[in-house]
């Protein structure tokens, strides 16, 4: 439920093994950069506990694309200062042992995302799928259903329309009071509404939309991601992006394409995402955003440089962190942007988490 307008925020971002964290001044729409805490590897992912009080942090020396496994995974826990929000060292915190599943479980191709609903009933596992490539035929997505409880899942039911062909869901929300899950399809730069009735994850999209403003204009490869439903309930949103490149006077430049963000309006008794307004997420390829627990601000993370031709000239737009503000009516608009020296690396993951009282 929206926190607070008074709550206290503090925002995480990664480059790398470094994970620094920012003030969030909700009021003024506006970051301070603190400390900086460095993990065993490059961070992919962190999540908070309940509480607000600790922070789970999973590095790698994986790299996405197929082939780069590593040898270096670790999951840290950080607990988290109620007072200013710094991270330290939770102890010698270790997972504790593995839960015996009681049933074989299809975990699909390129897992993704896992989430659990706000029931605690089910566990829903994004599995991405591959395109078409190198002779290669396509691999299919599917949403993995299962029934949870205690840590155990059972009862699977992959959610695959049409077999998983030309269905590539990569990443999803869950509607805070209704029983509506948005799906964004990374291959297909689609939005689509499932819903959940008797406990099941309908098998076929209720509602699909585009998320590009010109879907029929693409111009390298561009790709739906993050998505997020307003604390509200009242709105969904999600990040178009691009940043494939060409070669221009022996540099790699911009091929263009859509980093922009797609908002919609949820219909409140049909779950319909109704399209009102595409903008620009100030940066290119905006892998993660979060929604501030309010709803005010919103900040998008932006993971790379890249040169970028205007008329006869060429910049390069930096890796940043975006700030907009969002209206009453769910639009967004740009107040400020930070730009991040990343060198050789990428901003991988950001997400904000309300500090507890």
């Amino acid at each position: 439920m929206p926190q607070s307008a008074s709550a206290r925020v503090a925002l995480y971002a990664s480059v790398g093994p470094e994970l620094t964290q920012y003030d969030v001044d909700v009021e003024a729409a506006a970051l301070v950069r603190r400390g900086t805490v460095t993990l065993p590897a490059n961070v992919h992912y962190a999540w908070p506990h309940a509480s607000g009080r600790y922070l789970y942090v999973a590095s790698s020396d994986s790299a996405p694309g197929a082939g780069s496994v590593g040898d270096k995974h670790h999951v840290t826990a950080f607990r988290i200062d109620p007072a200013t929000g710094g991270l330290t060292p939770h102890a010698n915190a270790t997972p504790g042992d593995e839960v015996g599943q009681p049933e074989p479980i299809d975990a699909g191709i390129y897992g993704h995302q896992v989430r659990v609903s706000p029931d605690n009933r089910l566990a829903i596992l994004v599995t991405r799928g591959h395109d078409a490539a190198a002779g290669r035929p396509e691999e299919p997505g599917a949403l993995k259903v299962f029934q949870y409880r205690d840590g155990l899942l059972t009862e699977e039911v992959s959610v695959a329309p049409n077999g998983g062909y030309g269905f590539g869901p990569r990443h999803l929300d869950f509607h805070p009071s209704k029983p509506w899950v948005y799906v964004s399809l990374e291959r297909q730069n689609k939005l689509d509404m499932f819903a959940i009735t008797n406990g099941k994850l309908s098998a076929a999209p209720v509602f699909r939309k585009e998320t590009l403003a010109e879907p029929g204009n693409i111009r390298g490869r561009q790709a739906a991601g993050t998505v997020h439903v307003h604390p509200n309930g009242r709105f969904v949103y999600a990040a178009n992006r691009a940043s494939s490149t060409v070669q221009v006077d022996g540099n790699q430049m911009f091929a263009g394409g859509e980093n922009t963000f797609a908002v919609y309006e949820i219909d409140a008794t049909t779950g319909e995402p109704v399209p009102i307004q595409h903008v620009d997420t100030c940066g290119i390829h905006c892998r993660t955003f979060h929604i501030d627990p309010s709803g005010r601000m919103l900040v998008a993370a932006h993971i790379m440089a890249l040169r970028v031709r205007e008329g006869t000239a060429i910049r390069i737009v930096p890796a940043s962190l975006a700030v907009f503000r969002i209206d009453d009516g769910g639009k967004l608009d740009f107040v400020r942007k930070y730009d991040v020296d990343v060198g050789s690396r990428t901003m991988f993951w950001m997400g904000m988490v309300p500090l507890s009282q």
